[in-house]
């Protein structure tokens, strides 16, 4: 996680699309078809969509999560959940992270729910028309990602996913960190957040391990991904079994291209502070997994 540019609202976001925009441009995979491929690129440089995957009547279906999360995604999950019965469902996550208050907000509504979460992007109508949904396993869940993954009631990744944390910086000198100058006001924003994230970690049951990794990779440095056993010592995985999160889903579906991300995230408002002078997001490496940045009326 990276410390975040210190801009307002609107600033911090626009500038944390871009960053997560640019990677999957760089190194886009196609499932099925190219048209796919562009339709999952379009996907995920957007902000953050929840669509509810149905395949009835052999399971019960989940919830796809892919994008962005912005200062809007906790409001839009909340319009998504509205007259659904999502208790104890499944989150299938496939994003390179955004707004770190805002991804705390949703972790805490996703932990509310008892839902489940794993790592994968979803396959409608893979073998034609009336094909079951599927779920490629080979996707990238970054930076705040890792956390909303965190808030699973029971958590799942699948093998060839790929899960990065990084460190936490001041957004708008992320471009160049060694040549920005900081001050005292900056370092407070900076340490005020790594505490928001630690309570909502140990909330959440994860290790301090998680934290450690995240904090120890600058924002000059590439994504540090977590090996199984970094998963299981940061309490991310608590299953090996994808059947008890996704009981009865064809989870071998062909595997998405390496995409090769580096990605940003951001720090988010104060829920209680509608208009802060400046906050703090989670750093880039060279080249995050979105692709465009996201225009300011996306925010």
């Amino acid at each position: 996680m990276r410390l975040l540019k210190s801009l307002d609202l609107r600033g911090w976001l626009l500038v944390g699309t871009a960053a997560s925009c640019i990677a999957l441009a760089g190194a886009v995979a196609t499932f099925a078809s190219s048209a796919n491929a562009g339709a999952a690129l379009e996907e995920r440089k957007l902000p953050m969509k929840f669509n509810w995957v149905a395949c009835e009547p052999n399971c019960r279906g989940w919830v796809s999560a892919v994008g962005i999360i912005t200062a809007d995604t906790p409001k839009a999950f909340e319009d998504f959940a509205r007259g659904r019965q999502l208790g104890g469902a499944t989150i299938v996550l496939d994003s390179s992270g955004g707004s770190v208050n805002d991804a705390i907000t949703l972790g805490r509504r996703f932990r509310t729910l008892g839902l489940m979460t794993t790592v994968g992007i979803t396959q409608q109508n893979r073998g034609g028309q009336g094909a079951r949904p599927a779920v490629a396993p080979e996707a990238y869940c970054e930076s705040m990602c890792v956390f909303l993954l965190l808030a699973g009631k029971k958590r799942y990744v699948p093998e060839t996913a790929h899960v990065r944390v990084h460190q936490i910086w001041m957004g708008d000198r992320a471009d160049d960190a060694k040549a920005a100058s900081y001050t005292a006001q900056d370092l407070m924003i900076v340490e005020r957040d790594i505490g928001r994230l630690a309570k909502y970690t140990f909330d959440m049951g994860g290790a301090g391990d998680l934290l450690s990794l995240a904090l120890n990779v600058p924002p000059w440095e590439d994504l540090h991904e977590l090996d199984a056993g970094e998963l299981k010592l940061t309490n991310l995985v608590t299953t090996d079994l994808v059947a008890d999160v996704l009981p009865n889903v064809d989870v071998s579906a062909p595997a998405m291209a390496d995409l090769a991300p580096k990605s940003q995230d951001r720090f988010g408002e104060d829920p209680g502070q509608p208009h802060p002078a400046r906050s703090t997001k989670t750093a880039e490496a060279s080249v995050p997994t979105g692709a465009a940045p996201v225009a300011a009326s996306q925010k």
